[in-house]
């Protein structure tokens, strides 16, 4: 066991240090969807591993054409995964869980969504529109709370994630409720760049 903590905590540390290099500190990207544009402010100092992944994904126009498959008012809305019918979108590799970097699930943050294993994280995100910091675990490679990982902040357009979880509900796809009857679509997500 002391090995394999071991060995993980070391294959963090690299991978932080080789992420940490080829991220941009603070890249913002622009979101559009249905109802409307959201701005995110993302940190690749707290959470390099994470950012680069996003990025990643936002380069290659995975998110385009996926939905907000789950939004709950006074906690969160949750996109990244599904396609409208809520039809999972093939995703790829999953992430170390960069839970415990600081940031905190306080409202208007983005999160990686996840499954019971901590490490699970892949295309799925959540911005919190309520302060959910019982979602932060305690780190932990130590004891096995791990957390859900923040990796950035809303800077513009908190009104348009506030509507989306107002939508009218039900069930779709493998979820029993929380799916927006009418689907919320994102257009077109880009890394913001300033001349």
């Amino acid at each position: 066991m002391k090995k394999n903590l071991i060995t993980l905590l070391l294959a963090l540390i690299a991978a932080s240090a080789l992420a940490a290099d080829k991220v941009p500190a603070h890249p913002h990207i622009e979101m559009q969807t249905s109802e409307g544009t959201i701005k995110l402010e993302l940190d690749g100092k707290q959470a390099p591993i994470t950012v680069a992944h996003f990025l990643s994904l936002v380069e290659s126009g995975y998110y385009e054409g996926t939905i907000f498959h789950r939004v709950i008012p006074g906690f969160m809305a949750q996109a990244g995964g599904y396609t409208p019918g809520v039809k999972a979108k093939e995703t790829g590799e999953t992430i170390f869980n960069e839970s415990g970097n600081g940031m905190t699930n306080l409202r208007g943050t983005i999160a990686m969504a996840r499954t019971s294993d901590p490490h699970s994280a892949d295309t799925q995100f959540y911005i919190n529109v309520a302060n959910n910091t019982q979602l932060d675990g305690t780190k932990s490679p130590y004891n096995g709370s791990w957390g859900y990982a923040v990796f950035g902040y809303v800077i513009e357009g908190m009104d348009v994630i506030d509507k989306i979880v107002s939508v009218e509900t039900g069930p779709g796809g493998r979820f029993r409720k929380d799916v927006p009857v009418i689907p919320i679509i994102i257009k077109k997500v880009s890394l913001v760049t300033y001349e």
